[in-house]
């Protein structure tokens, strides 16, 4: 069970979150600002979860080349873990939000993983962009409220995201916040969107991509937000991170299958031979 902050462990995390923002720079280069995620050589590997996951070995690396990265595979392959893992180390709390914020008490909580992998991870940077935010569906709102506590405390109009709709309110947050320069890791964003809702997230991600104004690093299940043009797209396997293209995703596959015969597919999937 994950608890809220105290008042007072609050207002040192919001001091420290403007104290980073203070810190912030600015960079005329376009996006990736993070070139490179490899294994450290004092990394012990094997053992328990995650440092077990079996693409994960002393040879590990991952090199960012455009400014979307999307990160697609089954549930279980360790693709959330590995977008945890990146944006802890970047500087950001397991349970999401901007820099310097600790949105959630973590003395309780069982799964760690993420934050754990980290410390076996070492990131290459051209220029050190680290300003961004870390999405996580599941922890949204207490990621929203807590915002809204901070701006009320510090006599600031609140950002108030939760005033609409679950998909509007991601929408609204998606438009706000990756309008700036940074680095931003959207864990599974598309799971209060409608598909509509997808799409503009989708329009969002292009311009992004377009015009190399932040460094997008996201894990999904949505075909409609694999198709972002020129972004990498990557499926994490058992072997390793293998780079793919849309068409020969399992995912874009499925969702193939079922709209070319709704009903075959069904009769398909009752009888379970999908």
């Amino acid at each position: 069970m994950i608890g809220r902050l105290a008042p007072v462990t609050k207002a040192l995390e919001i001091g420290g979150a403007m104290a980073a923002m203070r810190k912030t720079r600015s960079t005329n280069l376009p996006a990736p600002y993070l070139k490179r995620l490899s294994v450290r050589e004092d990394a012990s590997l094997g053992g328990d979860y995650p440092f077990n996951l079996p693409w994960l070995d002393g040879d590990f690396s991952l090199d960012f080349v455009t400014p979307v990265t999307i990160i697609v595979g089954e549930n279980g392959t360790g693709k959330s873990t590995l977008i945890e893992a990146v944006a802890a180390l970047c500087g950001y709390d397991e349970a999401g939000g901007g820099k310097g914020y600790r949105p959630l008490d973590h003395s309780r909580a069982v799964d760690r993983s993420g934050a754990l992998l980290a410390s076996a991870l070492r990131a290459a940077w051209l220029p050190k962009v680290t300003a961004g935010w870390f999405f996580r569906a599941e922890s949204f709102f207490s990621v929203a409220r807590f915002l809204d506590e901070a701006a009320r405390d510090a006599h600031a109009a609140p950002p108030d995201f939760l005033s609409w709709s679950h998909g509007e309110g991601f929408v609204r947050f998606f438009e706000e916040r990756m309008s700036r320069q940074g680095i931003y890791f959207l864990d599974e964003p598309e799971s209060a969107l409608s598909p509509k809702r997808q799409l503009e997230l989708l329009r969002l991600l292009h311009q992004i991509q377009e015009t190399a104004s932040a460094q997008i690093i996201m894990a999904t299940h949505s075909p409609i937000l694999m198709a972002v043009p020129g972004a990498r797209l990557l499926e994490i396997t058992r072997g390793g991170l293998i780079e793919t293209e849309l068409r020969q995703t399992r995912h874009f596959r499925l969702y193939q299958d079922f709209t070319s015969d709704p009903e075959d597919f069904v009769d398909r999937a009752l009888r379970d031979e999908i």
